[in-house]
C-alpha cells in the first residue's frame, strides 16, 4: 500500500514539474531572471508559512554550506530556464538529468566516496545519450546544450552540498535559503531587464511557484514513503510528461535520434539507481 502511495506522490510531483517546465517555455517573451524571481517568490511564501507554522528557526547552523547550496541551485535553475528557450523542453529536461554523473564526480573529491566501475559504465551510457542528441539530432541548439550542461554540473554540486549538510538542517530551512537567495537575485537582476507581463502571463508567472512547490513537496513525500530504488526511477516520468506537452502545446518535433538519446540518458541513470540500491542492500545484509 505504501509503495502505491509513494508512486502516486512521485507521479504528481513529476507532473507538477512538467507543468512548471511548460510554463517557462510558454513565457519565452519574459526575461529569464524575471521568471526565476516569480518562481522563487511563490515557493518562498509557502516555505515561510510552514516555517512559522511549525516554529522552525529560519537561521540554520551551517550557514556557509546553505549559502553555497543556494548560489549553486539558483545559478543552475537560471541556466536551465535559459536553455528551455533554445531547446525542446523534453530534451532540456533529459540532459539536465545527467546531474548524478557530475554529482558522483564531485562526491569522489569532496566526500571521498568510491564509485564502482559498473556505475561509471552506466554513467558513460547516459553521456553517450547526450552525444547522440548532439551528433545526430540537428535540431539541437549548441547554446542551449551548453547552458543545460552547465545547469547539470551545478545540480550535481547541489546534490553533494545537500549530502554534506545532511540531517543537521531541517529540509524547509534548506529550501528557505535557496528560495530566498533566488528571489533576491532574480529580483535584482530583473530591474534592468524587466518586461511587464500581459494578461494571462501574470497568472502563469504566479503558477510557477505553485507548480514548483507542489513538485518539491510530493517528491519529498514519495522518498519518505518508500525506498529510493522504487521511487527514484519514477521521477523520469517528468521527461515523458514534458515531451508530451512539448509536442501538443508547442508543436515540438522529436526525431528517432532524439528518442534514442533520451532513452540512453534515462536508461543509464536508472541502471545506476538499481545497481547502487543492490550494493546498499548487500551491505546492510552483511551487517546483520
Amino acid at each position: 500500500m505504501e509503495v502505491k502511495r509513494a508512486i502516486k506522490y512521485m507521479l504528481i510531483s513529476t507532473l507538477a514539474f512538467a507543468c512548471m517546465n511548460s510554463t517557462v517555455k510558454y513565457l519565452k517573451g519574459i526575461h529569464t531572471f524575471e521568471i526565476v524571481f516569480f518562481r522563487s517568490l511563490g515557493s518562498l511564501c509557502f516555505t515561510i508559512v510552514f516555517l512559522l507554522k511549525y516554529k522552525i528557526p529560519m537561521i540554520g547552523k551551517n550557514n556557509k554550506l546553505l549559502i553555497l547550496r543556494a548560489i549553486a541551485g539558483t545559478t543552475s535553475m537560471s541556466l536551465f530556464f535559459m536553455s528551455i528557450k533554445y531547446l525542446s523542453i523534453g530534451t532540456a529536461v533529459s540532459i539536465r538529468y545527467i546531474a548524478p554523473v557530475f554529482s558522483a564526480i564531485f562526491a569522489v573529491f569532496l566526500l571521498k566516496e568510491k564509485i564502482k566501475p559498473l556505475q561509471w559504465f552506466f554513467f558513460v551510457i547516459s553521456l553517450v545519450g547526450v552525444f547522440v542528441l548532439k551528433g545526430f539530432d540537428h535540431q539541437l541548439n549548441t547554446t542551449g546544450l551548453i547552458l543545460v550542461l552547465l545547469a547539470s554540473v551545478l545540480s550535481g554540486l547541489v546534490y553533494v552540498l545537500i549530502s554534506k549538510i545532511g540531517k543537521s538542517e531541517h529540509p524547509l530551512v534548506v529550501v528557505y535559503y535557496f528560495m530566498m537567495f533566488a528571489t533576491v537575485l532574480g529580483g535584482l537582476l530583473s530591474i534592468n531587464n524587466w518586461i511587464t507581463p500581459k494578461g494571462i502571463e501574470w497568472l502563469f508567472l504566479l503558477l510557477l511557484g505553485v507548480f514548483g512547490y507542489v513538485g518539491q513537496v510530493f517528491m519529498t513525500k514519495a522518498f519518505q514513503t518508500a525506498s529510493t530504488n522504487i521511487v527514484a526511477p519514477i521521477k523520469y516520468f517528468e521527461v515523458i510528461y514534458t515531451a508530451t506537452f512539448g509536442v501538443f502545446l508547442f508543436g515540438e518535433i522529436y526525431t528517432f535520434y532524439s528518442f534514442l538519446g533520451i532513452a540512453l540518458i534515462i536508461g543509464g541513470l536508472i541502471l545506476n539507481i538499481w545497481y547502487k540500491s543492490k550494493i546498499d542492500n548487500s551491505y546492510k545484509d552483511s551487517k546483520k
